[in-house]
Formats: structure tokens, sequence, C-alpha cells
């Protein structure tokens, strides 16, 4: 059951570092932010290239994990500015997160910061709005089977883009002129930003990889990582009113930094704990507290793979009964079964 606010003890964070520790942690550098976006994007267009130099099927399928994995990285990195850290310049910093990280992703950073902040302020309590995406587990891994087939096959995706697209258009009953604003101020940059990668790619020559290794990948592999960061972030932790237990590090290789956990998105804990520190620096957080008082009791598990084990710990004997008890706890979060489909989780 998740805790209540006042059952929540927080941990100041001059009780956790020293104050010389935190004011270097919590810079801005001047250009790292801009280092990641810069490299989120050379990544994305290499991958592009190879695929046009080299067209098969296996360099395609190459492309969409690297690809999906950096729009994961663009939205990581777009949640760093929504904490204002990508530059230390707040008009660098919106742009940077807006029109490089957000909009092409079909996502906004203001709209994400109201909501990403009711998470950091009630995290795994009843009115946290991420709730949802923990509560139901653990479940069986025949179920996890399905929800990983719905991500792969672009089920998940396209449910989230069509939320997004009738949300954007409005109530059919307003005045016309009402229902364009509305959908300009919803999706327009969006779109725009979009437009604009398209365009680019039809003047190289490859229109096609705006469909095959810009939309595919966003609507597939980034779905499928989505999904195994949002459960090892938080579901089955060991105490949701205990700070250093109710979100989760996980420790990664070189491998699930390329296409699971990009740009430190595993110290999810660490982030928690000091949630202005440029994710850069988590990694020096990490480190820190792993030497102090609180490491014991700190809740860090040695990869993804352990935390799907956790996650889907329930025999697949009890997948009906398990079924029912997973919708149970969504209805007790407050999430419509089928809901999952249709979260950025972000």
């Amino acid at each position: 059951m998740a805790a209540t606010a006042s059952d929540i003890h927080r941990i100041p964070a001059r009780d956790l570092l020293t104050p010389e520790d935190l004011a270097g942690l919590r810079r801005r550098s001047a250009w790292r932010g801009v280092a990641l976006v810069a490299h989120a994007w050379g990544v994305i267009l290499a991958s592009i290239a190879l695929v046009a130099m080299f067209p098969n099927p296996l360099t395609w399928a190459l492309a969409v994990m690297v690809i999906g994995s950096r729009q994961l990285g663009l939205a990581i990195l777009m949640h760093d500015g929504a904490h204002g850290c990508l530059s230390a310049n707040a008009a660098h910093n919106m742009a940077l997160s807006q029109w490089l990280c957000a909009y092409p992703i079909f996502a906004d950073t203001l709209a994400y910061r109201r909501y990403h902040l009711a998470h950091h302020a009630q995290t795994q309590q009843a009115g946290d709005p991420d709730l949802p995406l923990s509560a139901p587990f653990p479940i069986t891994r025949a179920s996890y089977r399905r929800k990983f087939w719905r991500d792969l096959s672009g089920q998940t995706g396209y449910q989230q883009r069509k939320a997004q697209l009738l949300n954007a258009l409005d109530d059919r009953s307003s005045p016309s002129a009402q229902r364009l604003r509305h959908f300009k101020a919803r999706l327009g940059p969006q779109i725009a930003a979009n437009a604009v990668l398209f365009a680019g790619l039809a003047l190289a020559g490859i229109w096609w990889a705006y469909p095959l290794l810009w939309l595919c990948p966003l609507l597939t592999w980034m779905m499928v990582i989505t999904r195994i960061r949002n459960i090892a972030e938080h579901a089955v932790v060991p105490n949701s009113a205990d700070p250093l237990r109710n979100t989760r590090t996980t420790e990664t290789n070189l491998f699930g930094r390329a296409f699971i956990a990009p740009y430190f998105v595993n110290y999810h804990l660490e982030h928690h704990l000091l949630m202005n520190v440029p994710c850069y620096n988590l990694p020096k957080v990490h480190a820190l507290l792993m030497r102090g008082p609180h490491a014991a009791r700190m809740e860090v598990q040695p990869g993804y793979a352990r935390v799907l084990r956790m996650a889907t710990a329930v025999p697949d004997a009890e997948d009906r009964r398990g079924l029912v008890a997973s919708n149970a706890r969504r209805k007790q979060a407050g999430v419509r079964i089928g809901d999952d489909q249709a979260s950025a989780g972000f």
C-alpha cells in the first residue's frame, strides 16, 4: 500500500553530503548539457547514415535499438531541462530542452515539469502520478511477456500517440477556431520540429529514414526500454515511506548504457535525493553516498535483469490470479485497466 504524505521521512541534503560537495555537484556546466544533447543527435544521425550506406535488416534492427535508446536519452535530457539542469541560463536551458529534446519526441518540457514535480513531492504515495506505473508489480513472467510484445510491436506507442492526438483535437462540440488554437498549443511545436527533421532527411535523399528510423524506434524500442526503466525505478521497492528505499538505483554496464539506460538515468535514487543535480554528476553523488552512513539502507540492485526477475516473481501458474491481483492494485492506485498503454512514463 502506498504511504501517506505524513508517513514520508524526508532527508535534508545537508544530512547527505557536505555543503562543499553539494555546491560542486549542483553546479551547471556551460557546455556539458549541450554536449550530451549533441551526443544524442550525433548517435542518431550516425545510425541513420549506417543504414543508408549498408541497407539490410541487421543494420536496420541495430539502428532501431540504438536510435530508440537515444530517443529515451532525449526524454532524459528533457527531464534534466525540467529541473533546470541543462544550462545555468534559464532561456538556454528551456530552448535546449524543448526544441532539441522534447518536441522531436512529441513531448513538452513545461507540461512534463508540472506532472513530474508532483511525482517528486509524493513519491510512491497515493497522489504520485507515476504510481500506476509501479503499482501492478510484481507480476508473472507471462504478463510481462505480453507487455513486452505490446511495446515491441508498437501497440503501446500507438496508444500513446493516439491518446495525445485525441487530447490535442479537443471537444468536437467546440468552435473550430478554438479547436485549432488548442491543437496548435498542444502539438504545434512538436509537429514543426518533426517537419524540420523530415525535411532534412528528404533533402539528404533519405526521406524513408523518418518513418523507418525515427517513428519506428519511437513507437517500439523506446517503449520497451521506457517500461524497463519505469520498473527499475520504483516497482517492488522495499519501503514506500523511506526515501532511501522507495526509489532504486540500478547498476549497469556499457551495453546497458548503450541500449537501455542512457545518460545516467540508472542513478534514480540519487536523483530523488538530490533532484537539482545535473545527470552527469549523479555518478559522483552515488560514489559519495556509498561511502557514507546511509549506504547500507540504499536500494541498489546489480543490473536490470535482477530487477526484472524481482518484478516478475509471481509464478506463471498463477497468471490468472496474478492478473486479478495486479488489476486490484491498479484500481487501488487510481488507474483504469489498459492505461499503462497510454502512459508517457518519462
